[in-house]
């Protein structure tokens, strides 16, 4: 779970250190216990964190009811990522705790913690929920129901819980990324508007948010999360004043942002950038600009900028993944065009079609003189649709009350038994007649004859 982990990490510490035995079993004494457990809380904050196992593994067998022991244990061992070993001991801590155990929340946030890393939201949601019912400025817990959240889409939701944990502590990393990143889906309309003014985007007069500078903003916004202001300062020697401005310099909250002319100027270097890799990949100078993404749509704008698809596109292609269309390759079919595909090609089958190729289409049209569209029209050839380009062909291969539907069939196996004896010509009243008074089946302008 890497949002959580550098807080994580300070929380397992913090716990570790502070936990202090109260109990003991038999004739074992408790300074005895907290001999033991000190010796743990040393290796731990030495990063001995397997030696650190051994030792608070041993002071829980001295000392197996006493909860913050087992906290201890459970700490190393989900800083180990031994999730089993530190749900197990989470849970025993929590079986030995009263419901006024100033642990109680840190343990069901850690819970949550496990459950989240394991992948069962409800589960983790449930544990920050009953997390924060014992202490409400539990920040671990703010922030994982916050991205719970978040991943479910209720971006304003997760905003919330963000700002929530800020509240309690201003300088935590981690909520203040993650409330940066959520900009556009929580800021009000005066929110977005001053934004845009920071960045030099709109006029300082503006009033009203407009569509466009609610769409700039994104775009703007976007930039940045991708380390848009990295990228120009390796454009740059010396970045231009007018390309990046700084809120809260030289504090803790200081954040480095895109003006609108700094954004354009970007959107041009990697419009260029992406050429360069593009042609590298083997693509043609000449195609570069009606490259496609996989859906068939243009990646770059008339301004030789990138689409968004276009980054996605040329971000794949710095990996050496391929996910552009070249001007003479088809968008591939669908799961769903897929699936349709299928059951009208056994439709076909069923009803004593048989699929023909291209190359005996063409053929076909030498043959009868017949157009593509008579053949389909008329003649009972059946074109099924892949794509924008490529079409599957299908004849009926049996004998049918209509002899004009089985012309097809008469021609193509006509010519399949030049080659193979075996193959069995069938008849065709429409085609001896027609052969019988020497005329054609269509017409010179591939029209059929009446």
């Amino acid at each position: 779970m890497p949002y959580f982990k550098p807080f994580l990490r300070k929380s397992l510490a913090a716990l570790i250190m502070c936990t202090v035995v109260t109990g003991y079993v038999g004739a074992v004494a408790s300074g005895q216990v907290s001999d033991c457990v000190q010796e743990g809380k040393e290796q731990f904050s030495n990063q001995q964190y397997q030696t650190a196992k051994e030792t608070f593994t041993r002071c829980v067998q001295m000392s197996p009811s006493d909860a913050e022991t087992q906290l201890s244990l459970a700490g190393v061992l989900l800083t180990l990522e031994d999730l089993d070993g530190a749900e197990k001991a989470f849970r025993t801590a929590l079986a030995n705790m009263t419901r006024t155990s100033p642990y109680l929340s840190y343990t069901y946030s850690m819970l949550g913690d496990i459950a989240l890393k394991r992948q069962r939201n409800d589960d983790a949601f449930a544990f920050y929920t009953k997390s924060l019912e014992s202490n409400a400025a539990n920040v671990n817990s703010l922030v994982g129901k916050g991205v719970i959240v978040e991943y479910q889409g209720d971006k304003k939701s997760a905003a919330g819980y963000y700002r929530s944990a800020l509240a309690v502590e201003p300088l935590n990393l981690i909520a203040r990324q993650r409330l940066v990143n959520l900009e556009p889906d929580y800021f009000s309309d005066d929110e977005i508007l001053a934004a845009l003014k920071q960045r030099y985007a709109v006029n300082p007069k503006v009033t009203e948010l407009t569509d466009e500078m609610r769409r700039d903003f994104v775009n703007i916004h976007r930039a940045e999360q991708r380390r848009g202001v990295n990228y120009l300062r390796k454009k740059y020697p010396k970045v231009p004043t007018d390309f990046i401005v700084t809120i809260n310099k030289g504090t803790d909250f200081e954040r480095e942002m895109l003006t609108k002319a700094g954004y354009e100027a970007l959107q041009k270097h990697i419009g260029q950038d992406a050429i360069g890799v593009f042609k590298k990949a083997g693509v043609p100078v000449k195609d570069v600009f009606s490259l496609r993404d996989m859906k068939g749509t243009k990646i770059f704008k008339s301004d030789s900028t990138l689409t968004e698809s276009g980054f996605f596109v040329y971000t794949e292609a710095l990996q050496n993944r391929k996910a552009f269309l070249l001007p003479d390759e088809s968008v591939a079919p669908s799961k769903e065009t897929l699936a349709q595909i299928a059951r009208v090609e056994e439709e076909l089958k069923k009803a004593g079609y048989i699929e023909i190729t291209r190359k005996e289409l063409k053929f076909l049209e030498k043959q009868t003189k017949c157009s593509e569209e008579t053949l389909r029209k008329d003649l009972g050839v059946y074109a099924l649709p892949i794509n924008k380009k490529t079409r599957r062909y299908f004849i009926i291969a049996q004998q049918t009350p209509d002899p004009k539907k089985g012309v097809p069939y008469y021609y193509l196996m006509k010519e399949r038994a030049k080659y193979d004896k075996s193959v069995k010509v069938p008849s065709n009243a429409l085609v001896e007649s027609y052969a019988y008074y020497g005329y054609t089946i269509c017409f010179d302008d591939g029209k059929m004859m009446n």
